[in-house]
């Protein structure tokens, strides 16, 4: 233990350690500097802006900047096609160069989607349902019906629509839904000797519908023609049909 000691006291000890400091230190420098090469330390570019712009000017820009750059498109409603609406890394963000520069364009075209299943849904529901689909809610109109705010009938462009119909991506949905007064009844009008329009307005204000028309003979003159007969009929054994009811007409132009 004494010869450990007195070794740990002599000069040859003592140049041992600070030859294996040295030596330390040294690799340290050279992995540090090594290390700042190899990633460029210090050396880099910040991130243009180019979100807003057209696919064209934002691909002009990164090149000019020494970037590269990878593409995504997604469809967003009301805004132009071809435009970059994000970018990553944001802008100004420093990163070294020849870095990948990922944008996200509008696409160009409006993709399509299937329409949903809403029949007999509540309107809270298919509003729900509908905009999960990325469509949008349009006209509400009611219809006699027991049910109340359930769909009845869906329609795009003035057609009906079922479930499974492929439609453009934010489309406009019209709904009938019911407005749960299907159980009430009204007085039959007494629609004889009325024209088609007379009849029709008479029926809007009694909530009740025109069915299937018949003519009798030829129509000379539709604008004249007159109803000789409907169906139901109002008659002592029957005043009142239930709200929503068809009503069918028999027209013609012969004088009664």
């Amino acid at each position: 233990m004494s010869k450990f000691i007195d070794y740990l006291k002599t000069k040859s000890f003592r140049n041992n350690i600070l030859a294996a400091i040295i030596t330390v230190v040294v690799l340290l420098l050279v992995a540090f500097f090594s290390l700042r090469y190899y990633t460029k330390h210090g050396q880099g570019l910040n991130v243009p802006m180019v979100k807003g712009l057209s696919f064209e000017q934002a691909v002009k820009k990164l090149e000019d900047a020494g970037l590269k750059y990878e593409v995504d498109s997604v469809f967003i409603m009301d805004q132009p096609a071809g435009i970059v609406i994000d970018q990553d890394p944001d802008p100004n963000t420093f990163v070294k160069d020849n870095r990948t520069i990922y944008l996200t364009i509008n696409a160009g075209k409006t993709p399509n989607t299937k329409f949903p299943d809403i029949a007999f849904k509540t309107l809270r529901e298919a509003q729900a349902i509908i905009e999960s689909s990325r469509l949008k809610l349009g006209d509400t109109t009611y219809k006699p019906d027991v049910s109340r705010d359930v769909v009845l009938e869906a329609s795009f462009g003035g057609q009906p629509i079922a479930a499974g119909q492929v439609v453009p991506v934010g489309s406009r949905i019209n709904l009938v839904l019911g407005d749960g007064r299907g159980n009430e009844e009204v007085d039959i009008p007494q629609l004889m000797g009325l024209t088609m329009d007379e009849a029709k307005f008479s029926l809007r204000g009694s909530n009740l519908t025109l069915g299937t028309i018949i003519y009798d003979g030829p129509i000379t003159d539709s604008v004249a023609a007159i109803i000789i007969k409907q169906d139901p009929m109002l008659v002592d054994s029957l005043t009142k049909v239930a709200i929503g009811t068809k009503i069918n007409i028999t027209l013609s132009n012969k004088q009664q």
